[in-house]
């Protein structure tokens, strides 16, 4: 198949639904299928192989770009300046031994732009925008996809419209405001949302940023894998464990996982851990009924993954099984637990969703679901700044004393410090 124009090492691609193949799409679903028919962009392995190697990789800045070989953007051209990507990944003992594992590596997405994982995906979709000299670029979200596109459009000078629920936190709404963009606040669940904002961009043209139809987006969620792939080397965790909302960010990573063991810079691959919330679980029924998935309610804190109706759902089921891992779900006073736990004992502030998947892990080990002598490494998706509410929720109020030496040394008396486990 002759190669998509504006994207050199794009073969083509195919809906996960119909299994058609197709060489137009990057920006939008199956011609057949819809919103339904999510479309999978597939390269040129040989040709690839050829200049992604690690000597090459060795000279390149540590961000998203290192990879373009295996992204969906013209070679030349126009991208946001400030570049996802390069985030730290360190292990934790203390977390480990709290999650139950032998070792835990931690990811934390919070360091990116605009605090969030996020920003991967927008990077790649506003640079497949300015590519398709779009005019106006917008998307809906509970607050991270939004801000993550909001401030990669503003770095460019791209009009930017925003679609957000009503239960957005403030934190993230804000951001949005500062960085500009159109803010339209929907009376409505997260799918509501979705649908008024689809809805928008066929009616008006924009630019869809959207990451459940776009599958360019999946692309930049994926070079989160490709790093995980580059940084582990041979040491490759046996799970890799990722909170899952419309399920984009858990196949995204499975997808650059696979690509990286296919370019040999892994032996072998890990199994994919996906965590929901117990108000939001529907690919966590549908994996374990072993059936397709039902839409179903969406009811939790974690307002990233506050999602009753996963767009990319064929796209993550098949990520898990394909793997040989699992989806858990987790109540909202274990993400609590976690966000809590994660800053106590790793230095990591994340919010509700980003520390979703450590719950899930500490959950899946007691369940026998992962073993005890397993390694593990758990992406944190976003800052716990994004919602510092339920940070507050999490770790309590402090505590007030007059400025009284003696007052200090009472509560000192009173309440010893000791060392963190």
């Amino acid at each position: 198949m002759p190669r998509t124009s504006g994207a050199p090492y794009v073969t083509g691609l195919t809906c996960v639904r119909c299994g058609r193949r197709t060489r137009r799409g990057l920006d939008g679903p199956c011609p057949r299928c819809g919103p339904e028919g999510v479309l999978d962009i597939e390269y040129d392995v040989t040709r690839v192989r050829r200049s992604l190697t690690r000597r090459a990789l060795a000279q390149r800045p540590r961000t998203v770009w290192r990879y373009a070989e295996l992204l969906p953007v013209p070679e030349s051209g126009r991208r946001p300046p400030w570049a996802p990507g390069g985030t730290p990944l360190a292990p934790s003992p203390p977390l480990a031994r709290w999650t139950g594992v032998r070792r835990l590596l931690l990811k934390d997405e919070g360091r990116n732009p605009t605090a969030s994982f996020k920003d991967r995906a927008s990077a790649v979709g506003v640079t497949r925008a300015l590519a398709r000299r779009a005019r106006v670029v917008a998307c809906a979200s509970t607050g991270n996809a939004a801000t993550s596109l909001a401030g990669a459009a503003a770095s460019v000078g791209l009009p930017c419209v925003i679609f957000v629920p009503e239960f957005a936190p403030e934190p993230k709404v804000a951001q949005l405001l500062v960085f500009g963009a159109r803010v339209l606040r929907v009376k409505g669940t997260y799918d509501e949302t979705w649908e008024l904002c689809q809805r928008a961009c066929d009616r008006h043209g924009w630019y869809n940023r959207n990451a459940a139809v776009n599958p360019s987006l999946v692309e930049g969620k994926k070079t989160a894998g490709l790093e995980i792939a580059e940084e582990c080397g041979n040491e490759v965790p046996d799970w890799v464990v990722v909170s899952v909302g419309d399920g984009c960010t858990f196949a995204g990573i499975w997808k650059g996982l696979q690509e990286m063991h296919a370019l040999r810079f892994i032996p072998r691959l890990p199994r994919m851990l996906g965590v929901q919330a117990e108000g939001a679980r529907p690919l966590v029924d549908a994996f374990h009924e072993g059936r397709d998935l039902v839409p179903g309610p969406a009811e939790t804190l974690a307002d990233s993954i506050c999602v009753g109706h996963p767009r990319n759902w064929r796209k993550a089921l098949a990520a898990a099984r394909d793997s040989g891992g699992a989806f858990v779900a987790v109540s909202d006073e274990q993400i609590l637990e976690a966000m809590r736990e994660a800053g106590r004992l790793a230095g990591v502030f994340g919010e509700p969703a980003g520390v979703a998947g450590l719950a899930g892990l500490r959950q899946a080990v007691a369940a026998g679901l992962v073993g005890r002598r397993e390694t593990a490494l758990a992406v944190v998706t976003g800052s716990g700044l994004k919602d510092v509410k339920s940070a507050t929720r999490a770790a309590g109020a402090p505590f007030e004393l007059p400025p009284e030496d003696a007052a200090l040394d009472a509560h000192l008396e009173e309440r010893p410090l000791s060392p963190r486990s």
